[in-house]
């Protein structure tokens, strides 16, 4: 869930890239090492491609991404890492030491999928475009992730800071960003900077996180016959008045202030046409920009479901009383790094050294968490064109795929701190926090 959903993300006109940021991604990009690494990326192209074609194929259903996962911990492992593990929530996590060690970046990808166990996800050429469900979303990214790695290590590439290269787990639907909060649980590693490959384009700069709240709710009562058990309380007609009082009380809510979204997507229960349901459930999102906002039409839905269980309650004849239950399945904070901010500047900076006109965007992708803990991160896109994202239609297509991969290792040396060569005093190092 990424900024290829046209309903789950907005854009900025970004601001301007301050002078000392473009000078230095400039700089950088003109060094030796780093042109010669620009080279590499293309030779290996057909490599990339390779492991796109074998990340796509092993199943990643949601909550079932270990396969995956630890034949891509292999994958990162060969290549050739300080460390390699995977973590108590399933993230698979490669660390390359760097020469100082006293600060973290992370440049991680999603395992998981959108599609349910079972799905055919073998990749099909249809001339030079793959067909595939999840081939862009977000196996691109992953492929990328092993690209810069491997070009990192062949071109002798040493970082100041360390770099965690990891596969997490749990980004889409209600995984709930499960491994990106586990990575930046309490107590856990201190990681000072977050780079998500995921989405479409090479323009985008995610530097704003879509919050969201997603629940599900399920109303429950004895059940019973249409006609012989009238007028014991029916979860049926409690669900719907719950969804009526909300609509009508939420319409006019987001009808003003920070963009906010509500959605009743999914409803279900009942057993037959002539029975009173002993369950009736929905489930329910919504989103908005703001924090405050997102916490308002969360009260004004509560009071919703309260409103509804007490009349259908109220107007019970026989029988005992309906309950309902509610179960959280979503909490995605929201936040935003402000685009002065060092890290955002680096990002743009090295989207326009590829010609590209940044723009900095709203989404919803792992890089909520650490954004709305204060903590520099922005997602990034895959590059290449592609679309049909979360379908079985799914495609992706090698369009000057090679850019995205060489934006994100100039962004990765530009914020990790490229160590200069031996015996010269030609530094690429991050400028002054």
């Amino acid at each position: 869930m990424s900024l290829h959903h046209p309903d789950h993300h907005s854009s900025q006109e970004g601001p301007a890239i301050q002078d000392p940021f473009s000078d230095q991604i400039s700089a950088l990009a003109a060094d030796s090492r780093v042109q010669e690494s620009f080279r590499l990326i293309e030779e290996l192209e057909p490599w990339t491609m390779e492991n796109l074609v074998t990340i796509t194929e092993i199943p990643a259903p949601p909550f079932m991404e270990d396969e995956r996962a630890e034949a891509y911990l292999e994958m990162l492992r060969e290549l050739g890492v300080d460390e390699a593990y995977r973590d108590e929530e399933g993230n698979a996590i490669a660390i390359r030491r760097g020469t100082v060690g006293e600060r973290t970046l992370v440049l991680s990808a999603h395992l998981d999928t959108v599609f349910p166990e079972g799905t055919d996800v073998t990749v099909q050429f249809r001339g030079d475009t793959l067909f595939a469900p999840g081939v862009g979303d977000d196996s691109r990214g992953l492929a990328m992730v092993l690209t810069v790695l491997r070009t990192m290590n062949e071109m002798g590439l040493e970082t100041e800071d360390d770099i965690w290269f990891v596969g997490t787990v749990g980004e889409e639907g209600l995984g709930d960003l499960r491994g990106v909060k586990h990575l930046f649980r309490e107590g856990g590693p201190r990681i000072d900077a977050f780079i998500s490959v995921d989405g479409g384009g090479d323009a985008a700069v995610v530097n704003q996180a879509l919050g969201s709240r997603r629940y599900r709710v399920t109303f429950r009562g004895p059940g019973g016959h249409s006609w012989g058990a009238f007028g014991m309380g029916n979860p049926a007609h409690a669900l719907g008045r719950a969804i009526e009082i909300f609509d009508d009380a939420a319409a006019p809510f987001v009808a003003e202030g920070p963009r906010t979204s509500y959605n009743v997507g999914r409803i279900g229960g009942g057993t037959s046409v002539n029975s009173i349901p002993f369950e009736s459930w929905m489930e329910v999102d919504m989103r908005s920009e703001s924090a405050e906002r997102l916490q308002g039409i969360d009260a004004i839905f509560l009071e919703a479901v309260e409103r509804a269980l007490d009349e259908q309650n109220q107007g019970i004849v026989d029988g005992p009383r309906l309950e309902v239950e509610l179960e959280q399945v979503g909490d995605r904070p929201s936040g935003e790094i402000d685009p002065s901010e060092p890290f955002v500047q680096r990002a743009m900076a090295s989207v326009a050294h590829f010609g590209f006109e940044p723009r900095l965007t709203r989404s919803s992708t792992d890089s909520n968490v650490p954004i709305s803990m204060g903590i520099p991160a922005v997602t990034i896109g895959r590059g290449g064109a592609g679309g049909g994202n979360h379908s079985l239609d799914e495609w992706w297509l090698n369009r000057d795929g090679h850019i995205a991969i060489q934006r994100t290792l100039l962004l990765v040396l530009a914020e990790a701190g490229l160590t200069p060569p031996p015996a010269e005093n030609v530094a690429a190092s991050p400028l002054g926090e």
